[in-house]
C-alpha cells in the first residue's frame, strides 16, 4: 500500500500535523509514528516501481487468454470424425521436413482433441539462445500449422513472452531485474505496514460513509488495502523466490535444509546400444535411433504419466529420454520418468508426491504467482489484485497532494519517532531488520540509505536551527 502521511482529527475530518512522540509513551503508541513514517517514505519512493510491476502484471494476467486468441491457428485444429492420430515419430518427421534447421530439443504431443503437437527446436538461426522454435503439427494429418518462438516451461509464445520479460526486467536483461526485485522486496513491507496502521486506528476513523476529501481517499486506500494485503504479501514472497539476490538466499536456505527440487539423473549405464552413434538426443528423436519416440512415450504412459507431457531426447550417448508431465494447473501433474533409448525400459522415476515440502510450496507459489495454478480463476484474481494495487498507489499519491490542500505536496511525519520506542521493542526490531536486510539486500540497502540520509538531513536542520521535521 502507498502513503498514509498524517493522522486525522477525531471528528471534524481536518488534518493535523502529528507532534513528535513524547518520551513517556510506550508500546504501539510510540511505535506507530515510526511505522507511519516508514510506510510513507516507502510508498512515495517505491510506489513508481510497484506501479510498473502492477501494470505489467495486469497485462501478464490477461496474456494467457489473449495468447489463445492470437495464436488460435497454430494451437487448434479441426477434429473431424476421425480422431486417429499419426505416430509421434511421423509428426516429428513432418516438422523436420518443414524446418530442418536446428535440433529437436523436446516434443509436446497433442494433450487433447483438437490441440496441435509442438516439436521444439533449439539452435535455430534467428531464435534467442534461451528460447526454442515451436513447430505446430496437426496430429491427425501431419500438416505444419506454423512455427513460433517459445520460452519457458509454460510454453509462452511471443505475445506472452514479451509481456513476461517486460514484467520481469523491462527488456533490460539482468540489470532490469533489479527493478522487479526492488518492488517485490518492499511490497510486503508497505502492505504489512499499511495493514498494521489500518487496524491500529480507532474504528470510527475507518468509516467511509459520509467522508469527504482526504479522509474519503484515505478510507478508499485503506479499505482496498485491507482486502488486498494477504494477496500482495503472497505476490511479494513468491516473486522473491526466483529473484536474483533474494532468490539466491532462498535457494541456499532450501539447500541447507535439504529441500531442493529433486531431479532425474537420466543416465544409462554403459550407453547401451545408443553408445557410439556420436549424435545428440535430437538426432535420435528425428531419426528414430533406438526404440523410438513412440515406444518411449508408451513406456511413460505405462507408469501413469498422462497428458500433457513433454519428451526430451537424450543429451548424449550415455543419457536417457526424459518424459515429464507439464500440467501446472490444479491438480498439478509433475511426475517424470527416464527411459533407456535402447530398450525402452523405465530406468528411473520421480513422483511429485515425493518432493520435499518446500519444493512443493515453491512450485505451487510460482504457479499461483504466474496465473497457472487455478487457470482462468487464478488469472482473474491476479488481475483484480494488480488493479487494486494500481488504485491504492494513485490514492496514496492523491492523499499526499490533498494534505498540501491541493496546491503542493504535504510534509511527511517529523523525525525522531524511533527515539521514543522502548529499547525492548527497538533492539529486537533492529536485529530483525538487519537479518532481513542481509537476506533481502534490495530491502536492506535502500533502507540503510534512507536512514543515513534521514540522519544527515536531520543534523543539517539542527545545526541551522531549524525544527526537527522532514
Amino acid at each position: 500500500m502507498s502513503a498514509e502521511p498524517t493522522l486525522l482529527a477525531p471528528d471534524d475530518g481536518q488534518e493535523t500535523q502529528e507532534a513528535p512522540p513524547s518520551a513517556g509513551r510506550s508500546g504501539w503508541a510510540s511505535l506507530r509514528p515510526l511505522v507511519l513514517r516508514l510506510h510513507f517514505y516507502a510508498g512515495v519512493l517505491i510506489a513508481p516501481f510497484l506501479l510498473v510491476a502492477a501494470t505489467t502484471g495486469l497485462l501478464y494476467a490477461c496474456s494467457y487468454q489473449a495468447e489463445k486468441i492470437v495464436y488460435s491457428h497454430e494451437l487448434r485444429v479441426p477434429v473431424g470424425e476421425n480422431k486417429t492420430e499419426l505416430s509421434i515419430s511421423q509428426q516429428v518427421a513432418a516438422a523436420r521436413k518443414a524446418h530442418p534447421e536446428g535440433a529437436v530439443s523436446a516434443v509436446r504431443p497433442s494433450p487433447e482433441d483438437g490441440a496441435t503437437t509442438r516439436v521444439l527446436l533449439s539452435g535455430t538461426p534467428g531464435v534467442d539462445a534461451d528460447h526454442t522454435l515451436a513447430v505446430f503439427v496437426n496430429p491427425y494429418n501431419g500438416e505444419v500449422r506454423g512455427a513460433l518462438e517459445q520460452y519457458g516451461s509454460t510454453g509462452a509464445l511471443p505475445l506472452r513472452t514479451w509481456i513476461d520479460e517486460l514484467h520481469r526486467d523491462l527488456h533490460l536483461g539482468e540489470t532490469g531485474r533489479l527493478y522487479s526485485e526492488l518492488a517485490a522486496s518492499w511490497l510486503w513491507v508497505i502492505a504489512g505496514g499499511g495493514l498494521v496502521l489500518w487496524f491500529g486506528r480507532r474504528r470510527s476513523r475507518r468509516k467511509l460513509r459520509g467522508a469527504t476529501g482526504r479522509r474519503r481517499t484515505l478510507s478508499l486506500h485503506g479499505s482496498v488495502g485491507v482486502w488486498a494485503a494477504a494477496g500482495l504479501i503472497f505476490l511479494s514472497a513468491t516473486g522473491l523466490t526466483w529473484s536474483t539476490y533474494a532468490g539466491a538466499s532462498v535457494g541456499d536456505l532450501r539447500e541447507a535444509v535439504g529441500q531442493t527440487t529433486p531431479e532425474l539423473t537420466a543416465t544409462v549405464a554403459g550407453g547401451g546400444e545408443h553408445a557410439g552413434h556420436g549424435g545428440s538426443g535430437s538426432g535420435g528423436a528425428a531419426g528414430g535411433e533406438g526404440v523410438g519416440l513412440d515406444a518411449v512415450l508408451k513406456a511413460a504412459r505405462g507408469e501413469g504419466l498422462s497428458n500433457p507431457v513433454e519428451v526430451v531426447p537424450p543429451a548424449d550417448a550415455s543419457s536417457a529420454y526424459i518424459v515429464r508431465q507439464i500440467q501446472r494447473s490444479w491438480p498439478e501433474k509433475q511426475d517424470s520418468v527416464a527411459v533407456d533409448p535402447s530398450t525402452g525400459e523405465v530406468t528411473e522415476m520421480l513422483r511429485f508426491a515425493d518432493y520435499p515440502v518446500l519444493a512443493k510450496l515453491t512450485r505451487w507459489g510460482i504457479d499461483a504467482h504466474t496465473g497457472s495454478l487455478f487457470g482462468l480463476v487464478n488469472q482473474i484474481a491476479l488481475a483484480v489484485l494488480t488493479l487494486g494495487l494500481i488504485l491504492m498507489i494513485v490514492w496514496g499519491y492523491r492523499m499526499w497532494w490533498q494534505r498540501g490542500r491541493g496546491s503542493s505536496f504535504g510534509r511527511p511525519l517529523p523525525r525522531g519517532a524511533w527515539q521514543n520506542v522502548p529499547a525492548y521493542v527497538l533492539v529486537p526490531l533492529m536485529a530483525a531488520i538487519a537479518v532481513l536486510g542481509y537476506f533481502v539486500p534490495l530491502l536492506g540497502i535502500p533502507l540503510a540509505a534512507f536512514l543515513v540520509a534521514d540522519i544527515v538531513l536531520g543534523e543539517v536542520a539542527y545545526r541551522r536551527g531549524g525544527r526537527n521535521y522532514a
